[in-house]
């Protein structure tokens, strides 16, 4: 057997959010009172009309269906790993020998550490692709942190970059086009002598130009991993809080959008706080806006409440200087950000469109799989203490190739659809979830689910709410069905190998406490610091299923910890991980796990952790990123591995005038954000 993996328990900077990151990122979420007040956690009378006996006996029926198939979804005890298993590998430029690990794997983790920089295998290397403040577009400048300008920001590269899409480019060869969400901006990290309490408007002008997406195409040395941007190149783009966005769907014109500048309630100025999000098998990307609703000051309605808008000024004080950031003047703004956003990257001419049939929450995320008969189907959580994850189900199937009519086509196919919410049953008696995280008699938390349908159109199917109204306050209109309250769920991924859907639940420190939720099956401990990871398979493995069986795949935290577990795989063998937030799926089946705020000593990274066979629940970090930065848009290729790094640098008393990190350029130089490749030293794929 091996030694078990080394921890490290304490360090000033050594993990866990700082003040820094919870002050700019979500607006203190964690320190406001929980938005979701609702005594939904035991509604058997709402199941009890959704749950029909078609769904129980096929919710029973996949794990037998499978089972007699060889095992492609079934669910149950993970088979037992051994000691002494084959050692695969050839060792060439892992400085070792010999590697062990499912394929894909194979290399030695990185241990814990606090180094102030991105750490990678033995046998890897690495390059910073693109950094905050790059030009992308022609005319833009250099970057210089003492003379920036708005109009110099809208040309370059954006801030705090979060999710990352890498897709084709024809016809020109070694490039692709990369695509990138600008979550947040860190102005205290940003502009020195800033004033939070006196933003000037240069300040708050290149914040909003800071925000947004990206699109820029990078060009590949074949012989190594290492990308560059094609700065100017026709294709790239930079969409801001000041660019125009089209709302679709059946949403769009409702009263409920229209503002004094928009009184058709259509054109939308900017999207905020994208997250991750997803591509499409169309080849457009999809972006979640998450915690928008800093932005807006002097909340008073019921309804800004449940989305977590405060009653008085922003802490970036942006209503100083544009109205529509002032609720008490334009109390619709507000509803016109939380959803997901489709943008065409291949257009750059085209105008992304905000899609209000997939709901209106704190998207984190929204990756697509495609039924039998081709219609998508999109996963979404919302990244919130005590709230739910959702699915949504479309009407018109996916017309194949790039001609003009499929693409027109295939840009209406979130449009039109039916949008769920989730609501689990565990399989053990609630006297057997005690908090603790122990496991119940059967070995497992477990269990099956329903998908509790929203909306269709412009058909509600929640009591006493239109279907504007679903759509635009889906929060509560998953409150009204009783919808399953969990640990923050983030990014929802399908296995583009097996179906199966993994839901990644970071933390919820608030599950159990007085007047809160207590631990159920789905989300077993109570004041949960460290998250889990849920795995979901719908009945008879079709997308568009009325349930599921879902178990948990993974229980974070130390392995030494009783209450964490690896799909059964031998804790000794497994590298430690903390909150669970970005996931993305790697050639071989692999499921690679980034996190955020990890709460064990070291800094945030990445992980990747095999999903089947005998090596099912094996866990490796892949890389750690540097002091105060998260680890987000995770893409795995066959020879490059992308990350984005988020904030470097965020921790408590960081300022341009006292950085508490000297990443990416060295001492002197200001922190940035910045995207990073990493390749095997051998060019050979990763992990094999």
């Amino acid at each position: 057997m091996r030694k078990l993996l080394p921890l490290l328990s304490t360090n000033p900077h050594g993990g866990g959010r700082s003040a820094l990151t919870c002050r700019y990122r979500c607006g203190d979420a964690c320190f406001h009172e929980v938005p979701n007040t609702s005594d939904n956690e035991y509604a058997g009378d709402v199941i009890a009309g959704v749950l029909s006996r078609r769904s129980a006996l096929r919710a029973a029926a996949v794990v037998t269906v499978a089972s007699a198939a060889g095992g492609a979804i079934a669910f149950g005890n993970a088979p037992e790993a051994v000691a002494g298993q084959e050692t695969f590998g050839h060792g060439h430029g892992h400085g070792s020998g010999k590697v062990d690990g499912a394929r894909g794997l194979r290399f030695t983790p990185v241990a814990p550490n606090t180094a102030d920089k991105v750490t990678v295998p033995s046998g890897y290397s690495q390059n910073v692709v693109i950094r905050w403040g790059e030009p992308i577009l022609r005319g833009a400048p250099a970057f210089d942190s003492e003379k920036q300008t708005a109009k110099a920001q809208a040309g370059q590269f954006g801030y705090n970059n979060d999710f990352l899409s890498l897709l084709p480019l024809r016809g020109e060869h070694d490039r692709q086009v990369l695509v990138a969400n600008h979550e947040y901006t860190d102005e205290v990290l940003m502009f020195r002598d800033y004033d939070a309490a006196n933003p000037t408007r240069e300040q708050v002008e290149i914040a909003w130009a800071a925000h947004g997406l990206s699109v820029v195409v990078v060009q590949e040395e074949h012989r190594t991993g290492k990308l560059a941007p094609v700065s100017r190149h026709h294709l790239n783009r930079r969409l801001h809080t000041t660019s125009e966005f089209e709302v679709t769907g059946p949403a769009a014109g409702s009263g409920l959008l229209k503002t004094s500048a928009d009184p058709e309630g259509r054109i939308v100025l900017g999207t905020l706080n994208n997250c991750a999000g997803g591509t499409t098998p169309w080849g457009t990307t999809l972006h979640g806006e998450e915690n928008f609703n800093q932005y807006f000051a002097n909340g008073s309605s019921a309804t800004d409440k449940r989305y977590g808008v405060g009653t008085g000024a922003t802490e970036r004080k942006w209503e100083r200087f544009d109205k529509r950031f002032d609720l008490k003047q334009e109390p619709n703004e507000v509803h016109r950000f939380g959803w997901v956003v489709e943008l065409d990257p291949y257009d750059p001419d085209s105008t992304p469109r905000k899609r209000t049939a997939l709901g209106r929450f704190k998207h984190e995320a929204a990756q697509p799989r495609l039924t039998a008969d081709g219609r998508p189907v999109v996963y979404m959580g919302d990244d919130e203490r005590f709230d739910y994850f959702y699915k949504f189900v479309s009407s018109k199937r996916m017309k194949k190739g790039n001609s003009r009519a499929a693409r027109e086509h295939n840009l209406t196919l979130l449009d039109e659809g039916t949008l769920y919410v989730a609501k689990l049953t565990g399989d053990s008696p609630a006297a057997e979830i005690d908090g603790t995280g122990k496991h119940p008699a059967d070995g497992e938390f477990d269990g099956s689910g329903v998908w509790i349908p929203l909306a269709t159109g412009d058909v509600s199917h929640v009591p006493g709410m239109t279907a504007e109204e679903v759509y635009v306050f889906t929060r509560l209109a998953g409150d009204k069905v009783g919808a399953t309250k969990m640990d923050r769920p983030e990014d929802v991924e399908p296995s583009p190998r097996t179906g199966r859907v993994y839901v990644a639940l970071t933390n919820n420190t608030d599950r159990g406490k007085a007047g809160k939720a207590a631990a159920d099956e789905a989300n077993p401990r109570n004041l949960n610091k460290h998250g889990q990871i849920l795995e979901l398979a719908e009945n008879w493995d079709d997308p568009s299923s009325d349930g599921f069986a879902w178990r948990l795949f993974l229980v974070a935290g130390d392995p030494n910890d009783p209450a964490t577990y690896f799909a059964g795989y031998p804790k000794e063998k497994v590298s430690q991980i903390s909150c669970p937030d970005n996931v993305a799926f790697d050639p071989h089946g692999n499921l690679w796990i980034s996190t955020d705020g990890a709460q064990l000593g070291s800094h945030d990274g990445l992980f990747g952790v095999a999903t089947q066979g005998e090596r099912r629940g094996e866990l490796k970090q892949f890389l750690t990123v540097p002091k105060g930065a998260e680890t987000c848009g995770p893409i795995i290729q066959d020879r490059r591995v992308l990350v984005a790094v988020q904030h470097p640098g965020e921790i408590d008393g960081a300022s341009v005038e006292n950085p508490k990190s000297e990443w990416p350029d060295g001492p002197g130089k200001i922190v940035r954000p910045s995207v990073v490749a990493v390749w095997r030293t051998d060019g050979r794929d990763i992990g094999v």
